[in-house]
């Protein structure tokens, strides 16, 4: 399919540069994919919506404070932005991209202050460059002091002290502070909504999927089917497949907060109709035409256009329905992307 198909016009001033005031202050969008009708709702009212017995999946991983900004011995500015952490190579040396006009140099210290520095080990034919840190507790130290919450590029804005709680889930888990992007379709959930839908006879399910800096990529090919996502780590535990199975054999329906969800519960395998744990890289890419295993209702912001995400969106409830509600969300001033407005999709 052709790239183009999936764009929309999205006017300036729609984007969502701050989060809500309140975070279940957020809009909702219903849409029922069948039916092909919409709603407007107000985010605490997603409750309702769903009853004892279904389950409520969400990605429980952390962002971490990936952007670091150094100085060279001469003075120059250089942006660090942490990938991955190469416990292979060395637990205290990560992966790292820098800014293209920034050309850095094997063997030379960038500085976080007149003291700290980060040393540059290896460029990579990949564009990506290997730091070393002095050692790991010192790198875990230096990130938590002098790094900076990597908010999306498309939020023209520094971060504030404000984001290092509100670009966060209130259920992320301090173990699992791997991803470089917030889930962000679970930013709207309070602590007090996930209690009404326990009480309702939800099932809370907690899995993994470590949001990587692909999120952001960029599709360049004209036709959808030439574009690959890149491998992100994803881990569904026993527990939560066990949980899942008992939801599916009982009726309920199993609804995902957010793309991160979706990917994680649809890579997972499937054998003689049950759900399987696992723990490994998935690049599941979701396009139309693709066959849903597991997620049956899905919960998600507004995604840009021409993206992977608003791709995998228009796989689960067609394209043309999507491009349908989008329109709509632009008529109705949402708020859209990371810290913007929510829909349900029936």
């Amino acid at each position: 399919m052709e790239l183009s198909l999936f764009d929309y016009n999205l006017p300036e001033g729609y984007i969502a540069y701050f989060p809500a005031k309140r975070r279940d202050a957020a809009r909702l969008m219903v849409l029922d994919r069948r039916a092909g009708q919409l709603s407007h709702q107000k985010f605490p009212d997603i409750v309702k919506y769903l009853s004892a017995g279904d389950a409520l999946v969400i990605n429980n991983t952390k962002v971490f404070k990936a952007r670091l900004y150094t100085r060279r011995e001469s003075g120059g500015k250089v942006e660090i932005f942490l990938l991955n952490e190469l416990k292979e190579e060395g637990k205290a040396v990560w992966e790292v991209l820098t800014h293209p006009s920034r050309r850095v140099k094997e063997g030379e210290k960038l500085f976080l202050d007149q003291s700290k520095a980060v040393e540059v080990l290896q460029k990579r034919e990949n564009g990506k460059t290997l730091v070393k840190f002095s050692s790991v507790a010192e790198a875990s130290r230096l990130i938590s002091k002098f790094g900076h919450v990597p908010l999306p590029i498309y939020i023209h804005r520094p971060d504030q002290k404000s984001d290092e709680t509100r670009y966060q889930t209130v259920y992320a888990d301090q173990k699992k502070a791997r991803a470089v992007a917030a889930p962000t379709a679970g930013l709207h959930f309070t602590k007090a909504i996930l209690e009404k839908l326990q009480k309702k006879g939800v099932k809370i399910i907690p899995i993994t999927l470590h949001v990587g800096y692909g999120t952001f990529k960029t599709i360049k090919a004209d036709n959808i089917d030439e574009h690959t996502v890149d491998p992100e780590f994803a881990e569904l535990s026993k527990t939560a497949a066990n949980a899942l199975n008992k939801v599916r054999k009982a009726g309920g329906k199993i609804y995902a907060v957010g793309t991160t969800a979706v990917r994680t519960l649809e890579s997972a395998p499937i054998v003689e109709g049950l759900i399987q744990p696992f723990a490994a890289a998935t690049d599941l890419y979701i396009k139309p035409g693709y066959q849903f295993q597991v997620v049956d209702r899905l919960i998600t912001n507004f995604h840009l256009p021409k993206s992977s995400l608003i791709i995998l969106v228009a796989a689960f409830a067609g394209r043309e329905t999507i491009l349908d509600a989008y329109r709509v969300a632009v008529e109705e001033k949402y708020r859209f992307y990371s810290y913007g407005d929510c829909m349900l999709i029936l």
